[in-house]
């Protein structure tokens, strides 16, 4: 079996609607030899990960995916892949379920796909089962390469665990993310480690596991200073310790004669309780406790040993949340066994891991331990009674080894009071106060106690999952203080795909809002933008682009160009939008990552509006995407159409649905809105600038589905007319997108059509446009273009233009150099172009040149570019008093017309036109002939 793809998806996708990996699996040999005919395989799977007898597989019940490898020759080894690499995250503590494998047609290939929670241990995940499932099959059924020599399943799979501890979420922040999943808030990881945004744009909050965005500096220093703590709770009368500062071993012993033995030892501003050694009665244990402070610390305290039971107070927001009375780590004799066995015994607890990250922390047999044991008369050697409690620690901490009981609903209300009060004082957000006392359900009043120290980003696992007691919800206090009700966490998100007409839809709808007075964060094909502003250069239409504007904390609101590569790499980089829009979907880009079909691509663009919480937009006169309204769970559907009597639409309307319609009108064609039985005419297509006086009749549906996304995003009437009014197609608004230049002799349009149903609106444009001398083409199609689309490409081209000069995109994307232009031009003379009408320049930068430079007056030359941007400068800096060199071969006449001249503006000679550019006024020669 060999992995021969891995996808990570991030966000909604093709397969699911949450994060998943998809492998392209061949099972080689294995494809002859499912689970149940590989003697003994299913009896060694299961005696190794005995947790797959919880999977319910495709039966729903527990023991499903058992009986489906054993049943009837059983199941194929890629489904068994699928549940093996989600049961190891499982062990890792992931919450994943989502599992399903698919033949790719291919006899042998299949896609596999699983949730994942964190990558990097997903990814970790398939290898490991990958190789456990080498590990179990007949070495003539092994792939080579894949088993590791010496391969220890068990060890893999606990040294997986201890990966992915370092990778995943703690479960302080992890129950942060779960809060806000619960409350619908989105949020994403801003790094490796505990770093994470909560909610979009300028409604944004962060978190560093417990440290949130609005905590105080100042009290985390405060917090951190141990004497400093002790100091200014003690003048607000708070109970605390007696504490003094020590610089070496004889000032600790001074300070404990002073304080009076028994004394605590610990760090100045350690956490954890690294380095803290308590009830201290003598001098040579105050030296060797000073010593193992020093290792955490420079400085170091040496305070009042208070007597009672330690217990964490979480205070958030002012208020109480919960109280766990922390037990130092112990064992509990039973009479046979020894201390160290006992440990030995604990630690094989599943709760119990390593470090603080886990429920429970494995208890050690350190110096502490020692220090205990001794007191206690006792060895790693002695064999406690039967229940008698021997404890290895002096502090509560869960990660010494401790265990947890939560006393939340029998504090006292002193000490409750006392617990907020020392919260405020410090002036934390979050915060846990230590206090030890002998019960927590009498007053410190009464009988005595104090708080031995504070804590900024206490950990919150001791109350999430206490050992003993009712496990507190105490991630959703922060999220309710971060985003009290009624508050926004999202900013509004607008997402937009199809086949053609993205990247100006997406452009004229964040114009709208600009205008209406917004902040836009936008994505487009040639980069991102926020304000107007592009802070990045690039096709960005991906989720990391997605990514780039939802954290920028400037952004009011999003408008999202989502193109199928990006879904296809890697989903989108959000899980909802509010309004999502299908333009349209036609052939392009078929026969590319497993989309083949039309349909098939429509099933990908759907995702769009599957997504989309409040409006799915949709293109009634296109088939595909109407059939997606039965896809989306969008609260309403909004149709746009070109055609007024439309009969679905007409129903939708009667129905008060929302819909916007190209009516016929006294005075041309008018942009009409209907929601809610209201009937709102918009304005007139031709004063609508990016439609060329209402000819491009693409740029009329793109301004379309722009005012109806803008509507349902509670832009109001006037705006969405302003705006419309504001936008045109010059280069700087949309480059590359019907920019037209009418500074020479002959108008030129550059574009950046790149499939037959873009030809297709061009050519329908260039019909409507008045043109006194001939329809020029640069053509060229995409290399990874099928050939039947790029015939297509030709044929409409053939039809509506005069000349073509046919030319090749820098990037071949794997076709031969020169494969494009010949197949073009086969295409183009089999569709009735003649042969004289056709020629071929490779380079775009010399075809661009060949057709300025040939082109009469009142000629209309259509670019349709790779490079926008030196496509631009080429057409606006064009002079025509040099001739280019044209190297490549020209096919058609055997000599080209002579190039058009520029001379100096002091010449006056008849027949010439004048011509203005940036540099002055140029003269131009109106035809070769002329002298």
């Amino acid at each position: 079996m060999q992995i021969l793809e891995r996808r990570v998806y991030v966000g909604p996708n093709f397969y699911a609607h949450f994060p998943v990996v998809r492998l392209l699996v061949d099972l080689e040999s294995l494809e002859d030899h499912p689970s149940g005919r590989i003697e003994g395989f299913v009896d060694s799977l299961v005696k190794t990960l005995p947790g797959l007898e919880k999977h319910g597989c495709s039966y729903g019940a527990h023991g499903g995916f058992i009986r489906r490898l054993r049943e009837d020759g059983g199941t194929w080894m890629g489904h068994v892949l699928e549940h093996v690499a989600i049961e190891l995250q499982v062990l890792t503590g992931a919450r994943v379920s989502f599992g399903k494998t698919r033949g790719t047609g291919k006899v042998g290939e299949y896609h596999v796909v699983f949730e994942y929670e964190e990558e990097n241990v997903g990814l970790a995940a398939v290898d490991l089962a990958q190789q456990l499932l080498e590990s179990l099959l007949p070495s003539k059924l092994r792939s080579t390469g894949v088993l590791p020599e010496g391969f220890d399943a068990g060890a893999e799979i606990r040294a997986l665990v201890e990966y992915a501890q370092k990778k995943q979420l703690g479960p302080s922040t992890a129950s942060l993310v779960r809060a806000c999943e619960d409350r619908g808030i989105p949020w994403f990881r801003l790094n490796s480690r505990s770093l994470i945004q909560l909610g979009h744009g300028k409604w944004q909050k962060r978190i560093q596991a417990t440290i949130t965005s609005q905590t105080s500096h100042i009290g985390v220093e405060l917090a951190s200073d141990k004497e400093e703590t002790n100091r200014l709770l003690g003048d607000l009368g708070l109970p605390v310790p007696r504490q003094r500062w020590v610089r070496n071993e004889n000032e600790a012993v001074r300070a404990a004669e002073k304080l009076k033995y028994p004394v605590v030892v610990k760090p100045l501003d350690a956490n954890h309780g690294r380095g803290v050694t308590t009830d201290i009665r003598d001098p040579e244990a105050i030296k060797v406790a000073f010593g193992k402070a020093r290792e955490h610390s420079r400085s170091v305290l040496v305070e009042t040993f208070l007597e009672g039971f330690d217990h964490r107070m979480l205070v958030i927001g002012g208020e109480l949340i919960a109280v766990a009375k922390r037990v130092p780590g112990h064992v509990v004799g039973d009479g046979k066994h020894t201390v160290a066995e006992l440990v030995t015994i604990v630690n094989q607890d599943p709760r119990r891991g390593i470090g603080h990250e886990n429920v429970l922390t494995r208890l050690e047999l350190d110096h502490e331990a020692e220090r205990m044991l001794e007191r206690a008369g006792k060895t790693a050697a002695s064999v406690p009674a039967k229940d008698e409690l021997v404890f290895l620690r002096g502090t509560g901490n869960l990660s010494t080894g401790g265990t947890a009981i939560d006393l939340t609903d029998v504090v006292h209300p002193d000490n409750r009071e006392m617990a907020v009060r020392a919260a405020r004082a410090i002036g934390l957000d979050v915060i846990g106060v230590d206090f030890i006392t002998p019960d927590i359900t009498q007053s410190y009043r009464d009988i005595g106690g104090g708080i031995c120290e504070v804590n900024a980003a206490p950990g919150f696992r001791m109350h999430v999952a206490p050992t003993e007691g009712k496990p507190r919800d105490v991630g959703t206090a922060v999220i309710e203080m971060l985003f009290p009700a009624g508050t926004n966490a999202r900013i509004p998100i607008a997402a937009l795909t199809g086949t053609n007409g993205k990247t100006t839809t997406a452009r004229m709808l964040a114009h709208i809002h600009k205008m209406n007075g917004a902040i836009v964060g936008l994505t487009t094909t040639d980069g991102v933008y926020v304000d107007g502003n592009r802070t990045f250069a690039g096709d960005m239409t991906g989720p990391t682009a997605a990514r780039m504007v939802l954290a920028d904390p400037t952004v009011d609101l999003a408008v999202l160009e989502t193109a199928r590569g990006g879904l296809l790499r890697a989903g989108m980089g959000y899980r909802h939008c509010d309004v999502g829009a299908v333009l349209n979907v036609t052939a392009d880009h078929l026969g590319l990552h497993g989309i083949d079909t039309v349909e098939q691509l429509a099933q990908l663009k759907r995702i769009v509006v599957e997504v989309a919480r409040d409006t799915a937009i949709l293109n009634a006169d296109d088939p595909l995407c109407l059939q997606m309204a039965d896809h989306t769970e969008a609260e309403r559907i909004g149709y746009v159409t070109m055609n007024p009597r439309h009969e679905l639409v007409r129903q939708h309307i009667q129905g008060g649905g929302l819909a916007i319609v190209c009516e016929e009108g006294i005075n041309g064609q008018m942009i009409t809105l209907y929601d809610k039985g209201a009937h709102q005419p918009l304005l007139w297509t031709h004063l609508v600038p990016a439609t060329l006086e209402g000819k491009a009749a693409h740029n009329v549906q793109n301004a379309m589905f722009a005012a109806v996304m803008a509507h349902a995003m509670g832009v109001k009437a006037d705006a969405i007319r302003q705006g419309l009014r504001t936008f045109d197609t010059t280069y700087f608004q949309a480059p590359g997108r019907l920019n037209v230049y009418d500074q020479l002799p002959f108008k030129v349009i550059l574009d950046y059509g790149h499939n037959p149903a873009a030809m297709d609106a061009m050519a329908n444009l260039v019909a409507k446009l008045e043109v006194t001398g001939k329809r020029v083409l640069v053509l060229a199609a995409p290399g990874d273009r099928r050939n039947e689309d790029i015939e297509a490409m030709c044929a409409i081209a053939a039809r509506a233009f005069d000349r073509v000069i046919v030319k090749q995109d820098e990037d071949t994307r794997g076709r031969a150099s020169g494969e494009v232009p010949e197949l073009m031009l086969k295409a183009l003379i089999a569709a009735g172009m003649s042969s004289s009408a056709v020629e071929i320049l490779p380079e775009e930068e010399k075809a661009i040149d060949h057709a300025l430079r040939t082109a009469q007056r009142g000629d209309l030359v259509l670019v349709l570019a790779d490079k926008i941007s030196r496509a631009w400068k080429q057409i606006t800096k064009f002079k025509g008093d040099s001739p280019a060199p044209v190297s490549a071969r020209a096919r058609g006449s055997d000599r080209p017309p002579e190039p058009t001249k520029a001379v100096d503006a002091s010449i006056t000679l008849v027949g010439l036109q004048v011509v203005k550019d940036e540099r002055g006024v140029r003269l131009a020669r109106s035809t070769p002939s002329e002298d």
